[in-house]
């Protein structure tokens, strides 16, 4: 198997809803794993998520767990998810459903460099930007 780069999020305690809403957004086939289920029956954080995997129908993996009530939650700062292409009406789609519920930082529109660009922070506190690709003269 070759080696793949894919996004890691942690959220507190709402992981499942998440990964829901990501399945949601993306398709594909969304694998869920609570603390539970790996052998920690007795402990206060049984039904957190102890990792979750989407793989999307469009090649995406996004993966992501719950921190534990002993850990301190840091909420995803300094980076955001990217993505861009030349399918405008996939990624358009995309696009609404992140931003539904979420907070819009930059509206999606035409930019300087040509294509059209946006970001926003999804309801679960995930930043995204989405481009689309214009064709070059």
């Amino acid at each position: 198997m070759s080696s793949r780069l894919n996004p890691y999020l942690t959220f507190n305690g709402d992981a499942r809803q998440a990964m829901e809403f990501y399945a949601d957004v993306f398709g594909g086939n969304l694998v869920l794993n609570t603390f539970a289920e790996f052998g920690a029956t007795d402990s206060p954080d049984a039904d957190r998520t102890m990792h979750a995997m989407l793989e999307t129908d469009a090649g995406y993996t996004i993966m992501a767990s719950d921190v534990t009530g002993d850990m301190e939650f840091q909420p995803m700062a300094g980076s955001s998810l990217s993505l861009s292409g030349d399918d405008a009406d996939l990624l358009r789609g995309y696009w609404e459903k992140l931003s539904e519920g979420g907070t819009i930082t930059m509206p999606m529109q035409k930019q300087a460099w040509g294509d059209e660009f946006g970001m926003c922070v999804d309801k679960f506190g995930v930043p995204w930007m989405v481009n689309i690709s214009q064709a070059r003269a």
